[in-house]
């Protein structure tokens, strides 16, 4: 089986347990907790594509300073290696705002972990890989070019772009280059019903695969998930947990997909599969799944 290539971040997770909700301004509160993990969308992406036993590489610098040897240190427990070479520059983290109902806010703090030398794109040998996934957060940055030009220079691959809320904020021209190359999209309701503009999931669906002549595929939270794909549109139904925090829900649902899909199964049984996974995911207090969690859905 070839390889999965997982562009983007690998950043240390700042994680705050608020006692009840985000401070208004000028507010002084207590927080429940903090800890620090390792995270970032790309890294988040490779660990649920780990967990598949699927083959990958983790294509995601790793800057200096606190952050990037925190960074380092766990990767390297992991045994888990970047091809990247460590650019002098600092890296960056996320400081994860959870609240009392489990949703969080996101406040990042970018550094190298988001930019990506042209020349880097030298080190990955096509031949290994059929397949990419993709984050807006890298795309966004001044070198998101340098991404682009390498997946436009090899069409052969399946793309997979999970661009987040920042789909609306990319540079146009960059979006449209990346939908001809037909990716297959991932979004939440939101960021879907924003880029589109539309008023519901299905127009939505409609829409964006008339850009892209690709799969979409829209999560829904508690509603499950839905995708099109160019003829079929159906909502695979959710798989009901109790809610520890959503942080890497999104991001273990495309790494499962992505793996699924590898393995052979169908549309729906990879999104049915990833259900099941990012449901996991929730009910735990982190962005990944431990081997033991994953261990029990029996896949």
């Amino acid at each position: 089986m070839k390889k999965a290539l997982i562009i983007g971040s690998t950043v240390v997770d700042v994680i705050v347990n608020l006692v009840d909700s985000l401070p208004r301004t000028g507010e002084d509160v207590h927080v429940r907790t903090q800890h620090m993990s390792l995270g970032g969308c790309a890294y988040n992406v490779s660990d649920s594509v780990r967990h598949f036993q699927v083959p990958y590489i983790l294509f995601s610098p790793v800057g200096t300073g606190v952050y990037g040897y925190f960074v380092r240190e766990e990767l390297k427990k992991k045994g888990i290696a970047s091809p990247i070479p460590s650019p002098n520059m600092d890296n960056g983290c996320c400081y994860c705002f959870v609240e009392k109902s489990g949703e969080r806010t996101f406040i990042s703090y970018h550094g190298a972990e988001y930019l990506f030398r042209k020349d880097w794109f030298d080190l990955i040998d096509p031949e290994e890989i059929d397949s990419v996934y993709i984050c807006g957060l890298e795309i966004e940055e001044v070198t998101g070019n340098n991404v682009v030009e390498f997946l436009e220079k090899n069409p052969q691959l399946t793309v997979f772009f999970a661009p987040g809320p920042r789909l609306t904020v990319i540079d146009p021209a960059l979006v449209n280059r990346i939908y001809n190359l037909s990716p297959i999209l991932h979004l939440n309701e939101t960021e879907a019903l924003d880029a589109s503009g539309k008023a519901t999931v299905s127009e939505a669906g409609a829409y964006l695969y008339g850009k892209t002549h690709n799969t979409v595929i829209i999560t829904l939270g508690e509603e499950g998930c839905y995708y099109f794909d160019g003829t079929t549109e159906e909502i695979i139904p959710p798989v009901p947990t109790t809610q520890a925090d959503t942080i890497g829900a999104g991001d273990s649902h495309i790494g499962s997909v992505i793996a699924c899909l590898k393995k052979g199964d169908s549309l729906h049984d990879a999104i049915a599969k990833a259900n099941r996974v990012s449901s996991a995911v929730v009910s735990t207090p982190s962005a990944i799944l431990p081997d033991e969690e994953f261990a029990k859905l029996n896949f």
